[in-house]
This record gives structure tokens, sequence and C-alpha cells, in this order.
């Protein structure tokens, strides 16, 4: 090999390796690193009471399926928080053991911690209900509570055996003072808690909803019982475009009226950000002993609709109430600044006459399935990275072999 060959074969060698450092390092460090995997969140911690406890011959149904991939985007997989790229440190005080920032108008998850952490839902649930409810339901019909339905375990609004309320009336009371006793009316309307759940989880499945199944419409425990801040999230978006879901939620004060001689029924919202929190939209509040504190809530500001969803939270040492607001004021902080989402809410209009989707993974318009989509572990810059080095390691035994010649000659 002549020696001025020789001398260019060994500069590009070493430019070329100058080069590849001064890609990668810019690439690694600018690309958003991935949450840890989350490995132990096929179902919720361990009950604290009895309420899990299956009745005499019933079955408790097994743990759901993991999707391969995360349902919403890669990244949403991950464990802990999950933030953009430069994204600022969190907002102190947040107690949840998982939550979601989406963006209510593009389903863009702006941030999240733990987001498919399989949960209870609490009255949060009911959400889910309201959604069966509306898409099957008249505003104006008329139902009729059984003595069963007024008799329920309490949060409850009060409705009386054989008196005579509306749809809408009634939805009122399930959302703005979480009635149990409603959930329960809206369930026998529905055909039966049975028939009502099943209802349920058939939305559920429908809308890609992978990690929720109901065990009771009011969101009491229940074998079985399960979802995820993700979930909650999705089902949210979907009932914020039913108009009667988002007026009932938006309503401070409601007066069920007068009626067969009964009294009339005052609801008030239990959501206390209502009417505090600039253009707030409305939400839900939940609590049972093994759920904790679960919430969900919307706000608009700057024409950004943002909703947070918070599971397993705690009231101590700040109320739940006011850890949401932050994250609210750190979401709208992350859309004002153009910060890159983490994920997408995998919405898909709910229409009279769309297939069940229980055996589908609902993508965003144009998206490519998470399931069909099968990713490549290195990427593009991967191998390209991979091909140089090879480059590399040919020319080092290329320089090698003509040292041993030139010796030998």
């Amino acid at each position: 090999m002549h020696p001025a060959f020789a001398r260019s074969l060994r500069a590009f060698a070493a430019t070329l390796a100058a080069a590849l450092v001064a890609v990668a390092v810019p690439v690694a460090l600018a690309a958003p690193a991935l949450a840890e995997q989350c490995t132990e969140h096929a179902v919720p911690p361990a009950p604290v009471d009895t309420s899990e406890k299956p009745k005499p011959g019933q079955i408790v149904p097994p743990p759901l399926p993991v999707p391969a991939q995360p349902v919403g985007g890669d990244r949403l997989g991950g464990c802990g928080p999950i933030l953009p790229p430069g994204a600022p440190v969190l907002p102190p005080g947040d107690t949840s053991a998982s939550w979601v920032l989406q963006d209510l108008d593009t389903g863009a998850v702006v941030a999240a911690k733990d987001p498919h952490a399989r949960e209870r839902p609490a009255s949060l649930i009911k959400t889910l209900l309201a959604l069966v409810v509306v898409t099957e339901l008249k505003p104006d019909q008329v139902i009729v509570p059984t003595k069963e339905d007024a008799e329920q375990e309490c949060t409850c609004v009060g409705i009386t055996a054989g008196g005579h309320y509306t749809v809408d009336q009634l939805l009122h009371g399930l959302l703005m003072h979480s009635g149990n006793d409603v959930a329960h009316a809206f369930a026998t309307a529905l055909g039966g808690v049975d028939a009502a759940v099943a209802k349920m989880n058939a939305l559920a499945a429908r809308i890609g909803a992978t990690d929720t199944r109901a065990a009771t419409p009011s969101g009491l425990d229940g074998p079985g019982m399960s979802t995820s801040a993700y979930d909650l999230s999705m089902v949210f978006h979907h009932a914020m475009k039913q108009p009667e879901f988002a007026k009932a939620v938006a309503t401070k004060a409601y007066t069920i009226p007068a009626i067969d001689g009964k009294p009339p029924i005052p609801v008030f919202n239990d959501n206390k950000l209502l009417g505090v929190y600039p253009g707030f939209l409305g939400g839900k509040t939940g609590f049972t002993d093994d759920a904790r504190h679960t919430y969900v809530g919307g706000a608009e500001r700057d024409g950004h609709r943002l909703a947070i969803v918070m599971m397993r939270a705690e009231q101590r040492p700040t109320r739940v109430v006011d850890q949401a607001a932050k994250l609210l004021d750190y979401g709208f902080a992350l859309e004002k600044n153009g910060a890159q989402p983490v994920g997408q809410i995998a919405y898909q209009p709910l229409t009279a006459d769309s297939a069940p989707m229980s055996g589908k993974e609902v993508t965003p318009a144009g998206a490519t399935s998470a399931a069909a989509r099968k990713p490549d572990p290195f990427g593009t810059t991967g191998w390209v990275l991979t091909v140089a080095v090879l480059v590399i390691i040919v020319a080092g035994f290329v320089l090698s072999y003509q040292r041993k010649r030139n010796v030998r000659s």
C-alpha cells in the first residue's frame, strides 16, 4: 500500500470516528429518556379490607392481559414521571401513585406518571357508567327507582322508590354528588347490575381501555375491579364530548324538582375546584378504602383545554384538589412553551353504528396501531452508527495488515 494512501486511510478513519462521536452525543442527549419499564402492574395493590371478597359461587376473574405495546405510545409504558425533554421539575406535594395530563382537544398526553399502572377507580368509574347512559338512554326518558335502588350503600342523592325522574336529572345526581343510589337506578334501567356492568366493560373494550374492568356500576370495590389513569383519561376524553355529561359536571348546584308528593332534592357538586380554579370545566371525585382518593378534572386556559386524572392519592399534606390544580398549572405551562407530547389518547369517535372494539386497538386517525407496528429496536440512528463502526473496524484491519507487510519486507 502506498504510504500516502495509508496516511489518507488513517485520516479518514480518525475523521469518521470523530464525526460519529459528534453525532452520537447530541442524539443521546436530545432523545427523551425512556422511562423505567413497569413489570408488576397487572393488578391493583392488595386490598386492605374484605370489599373484594367474592360472594358464594362467584368466580374472581383473572387479571386483564397486559398489551405487548403500551396503548398511547411506547413512553407510556414507563414507571415514574414521564416528561417532555427539558421539562421543569414537577410541582411538590403530589401524593398520587399515578396520573395523566392530557389535552382534551387533541388527545395529546402532555405529561404522565405511571399511566398504565392498574388501580381501583372508586367513583371515577361512574364516568364510564355515564358514558353508557348518554349513549343508550334519552335525556328526557323517565326512570322509576326500585326499593333496592333507593337503599344502596351511600354516598346517596336521596331518590325515592317509586319516584319519577328523568335521565338528565339523575345524571346530575350521579356526576355532581356521586350518588350510588342513582348508579344503581341507572343499572336497573340498563337491564340490571350484571347487564349494566357488562355494557360498561364492552364500552371500555370498544374504546381501547385495556386496563379497565368494572365490577360494580358505582365504583364500590368488587372482585376484578381495575383501571388506570390512562384509561380514565380516555373515558373522560370521550365523555366531555357528550353535551349532557359536560353540562352536568360543570354544574355547581342543581335541584331535582318535587314530584309525586316528594320534596325537591338539592344537589351540590363535590368537586371543590369548580368556581375556584380559573376556567374549570368540571370533573369527578372518588374514594374507597382500597382505591384511596381518585380524581379527574378539566380546565381551559389560553385556548387550551387540559384534564388531569389522579389515582390512589392522599389528602395530606395537601388536599387532592390542590394537588390537581398544581398539575394543571404545570400542564398549561408546558403547552404554552410548546413542549413535545409524551403520548396520545387513542381517541376514536363513538357512533351508533361503530363496531365493537374489544378485539382491536384504537389509534388516532392516521396513526399506526401499536400492536401492528413492530418497532425497530435500533432505529435509524442505531443502524447508521453500527454500519459506521463496521467501516472503522475494517479500516483498522487493513492498516494492521499493511503494517505487518511492511515489517516483513
